[in-house]
Formats: structure tokens, C-alpha cells, sequence
């Protein structure tokens, strides 16, 4: 028998089974932190998921509220048609875009605020179409007074710029109709004088489509509560 044999293999076994647990040690810390990562993967794609579903949930109710919105837009104008199916037929009125478009020269006289008989019957045809119209809805209406880009001139004249006429044009618009039958919490007056023009102001053909008063139904501004 062999002693120094025999220790080298004792040895031998005893520095396998060492390097064994020194592997073992070592492999421990690894799976930990691949564990660790597949963790902290998992946590961001649940996040990334959570967003893309938010950000989906919100584009659908987008969507929604818009697709509301046109078909009530819809509702409205095929209601303005059939309310104004005879002054479009006659040619006195345009609609467009839900907005009632009158031509000045229909209602006034040229550098002025004061309506001509011919207006003033149109205007009182519209008052009971308008007032019909506005029973059945919340919303309210929006008179708004048009010019050209020629500035206001005359010594005569009473008003400053295209602003003044064609606020006070607006108002006694406004006026009309409330005198006629549009309850006054339903209708106000907006002036935008030569701003917004629908056609050139380079010929006359253009300047006097730009000369116009329009109404547009809006819906009703929400009340506000009256502070103590």
C-alpha cells in the first residue's frame, strides 16, 4: 500500500469536491440575476401594456365624443334645411355650414343700419321659423354682422370703421328678431367687420357677398353658478 499514493488521490477528491461548491457558489448569483432581470423585463412590458391600453382607451373616447359631435352637427343642419326650406327656395337666404347667410343689400341700404322693408318682412318670416326652431333645442343664436375691406366714407356717415357698421347692423338684426318673437336670452349680436370675407374683395361681385349678416345656432354657453 501506498501512502503517498493514497494522499494524492484523497487530495485529489478533496480539490474536486471543492472546485463542485466553489461552481455551486458561483452559478447561485447568476440565476439570481438573470431571475432579477426577467423580473424587471416583465414589470416595463406590464407598463408598456398598461400605456398602450390607456392611450387606446382614450383614443376610442376621443373618437367617440367626435363622432357625437358631426352626427349632432348633421341633426342640426338637415333641421335648419327643413325649417328654411322656403326662403333657400326663393333664394333670400344661403345655409352654410349651419350658418344663415343674408345678404346686405337685402337688408339695408348702402353706409347704413336702418332695415329696409323688404328685410324687415324677411327677417319677421325668419323671427317664427327660428323661435319654432330654438323650442325644441338648447342652443341659442348668433347674429353676426360682414363688410367689405372699402373703409367707411362719407362726411354723413355715423360710423367710425367697418367694425361700427357692421356691429350696429348686427344689433339691429337682433333687435328684429327679438321684436318679433326670439327670446332675447336666445340670440346675441357679434361684429366682425371686414374680417371672415367668403369671397375677393378685389370686384364688386366679391365685396358684396362679403357684405353679410349671418345667424348660426350654437349650442347653449353651460350657466355658471351665481357666487354668494
Amino acid at each position: 500500500m501506498n501512502p503517498g499514493h493514497d494522499a494524492d488521490v484523497g487530495a485529489g477528491a478533496g480539490a474536486g469536491a471543492g472546485d463542485d461548491h466553489g461552481e455551486a457558489e458561483h452559478g447561485a448569483p447568476v440565476w439570481a440575476v438573470f431571475g432579477d432581470l426577467m423580473a424587471g423585463l416583465l414589470g416595463a412590458f406590464v407598463l408598456i401594456l398598461v400605456g398602450a391600453l390607456g392611450m387606446q382607451l382614450d383614443l376610442a373616447t376621443r373618437l367617440d365624443v367626435e363622432v357625437k359631435r358631426r352626427q349632432a352637427e348633421e341633426v342640426r343642419r338637415t333641421a335648419l334645411e327643413q325649417a328654411l326650406a322656403l326662403p333657400l327656395a326663393e333664394g333670400r337666404v344661403t345655409l352654410t355650414g349651419g350658418r344663415i347667410g343674408i345678404s346686405s343689400s337685402l337688408l339695408f341700404a348702402f353706409n347704413s343700419d336702418q332695415l329696409q322693408p323688404e328685410g324687415r318682412r324677411l327677417l319677421k318670416s325668419l323671427a317664427v321659423t327660428l323661435a319654432g326652431y330654438l323650442a325644441a333645442r338648447d342652443e341659442v343664436l348668433m347674429v353676426s354682422g360682414f363688410t367689405d375691406d372699402r373703409q367707411v366714407r362719407g362726411g354723413s356717415t355715423q360710423f367710425a370703421d367697418n367694425w361700427a357698421l357692421s356691429a350696429q347692423r348686427a344689433l339691429t338684426v337682433t333687435r328684429a328678431l327679438i321684436e318679433e318673437g326670439v327670446p332675447s336670452s336666445a340670440v346675441f349680436a357679434a361684429a366682425f367687420g371686414a374680417e371672415q370675407p367668403v369671397a375677393s374683395n378685389d370686384d364688386a361681385t366679391g365685396r358684396a357677398l362679403n357684405r353679410r349678416v349671418e345667424i348660426t345656432p350654437l349650442p347653449r354657453p353651460a350657466s355658471k353658478a351665481q357666487g354668494g
